[in-house]
C-alpha cells in the first residue's frame, strides 16, 4: 500500500468511526516510528455493542473499498477491537480499556490529529502528562 493510500484509508476509518458515533477519534501518524504500520486511528465506543458497531462499520466500508483486513482481534468482547489493514491499525475501544492502556502516552512521538463528529482535523500535536494532548504551537515550544 503506497503512503497515500495509507493515509486515505486511514481517514476512510475515522470516517466509518465517527458514522457510528465513535467518541475522541484520533488517528497516529507512526511513519518512520514503526516499521510495521504507518498509522494507527483510535476511537472510543460506550459500550461493547457500540464498539464492535464501530468495528462492524470499519471492516464493512474497508472491504466494500477493497481493503479487506489481515486480522481481527477482540471483536466477540467487544472490548477492544483491533482490525490490522498492515499499513493502518485501528483500534476501537472502551473508555476504561483506552484510559488503561493510554496509546496516545505509549506512541508518544507521534503526530496525533483528532478529530470532531464531522470529521474535521480539530487539534494535531503530541500528547503531554495524562495523555491530553498539546497543540502544534504548544509541542514547538
Amino acid at each position: 500500500m503506497t503512503k497515500d493510500n495509507s493515509v486515505q484509508l486511514a481517514q476512510s476509518a475515522v470516517n466509518w468511526a465517527l458514522d457510528k458515533k465513535a467518541e475522541e477519534v484520533l488517528r497516529m501518524d507512526l511513519t518512520g516510528l514503526l516499521d510495521v504500520t504507518d498509522y494507527f486511528v483510535v476511537a472510543t465506543g460506550s459500550s461493547e455493542i457500540q464498539v464492535r458497531a464501530i468495528a462492524d462499520a470499519i471492516i464493512d466500508g474497508a472491504v466494500a473499498a477493497k481493503n479487506k483486513p489481515l486480522s481481527v482481534e477482540g471483536r466477540d468482547s467487544g472490548h477492544w477491537v483491533l482490525i490490522d489493514f498492515v499499513d493502518v491499525v485501528v483500534h476501537v475501544m472502551l473508555p476504561e480499556v483506552r484510559q488503561k492502556y493510554k496509546l496516545e502516552r505509549l506512541w508518544g512521538d507521534a503526530t496525533m490529529t483528532w478529530f470532531d463528529e464531522t470529521g474535521q482535523p480539530i487539534e494535531t500535536g503530541q500528547p503531554i502528562d495524562g495523555g491530553e494532548s498539546a497543540s502544534s504551537s504548544e509541542v514547538a515550544s
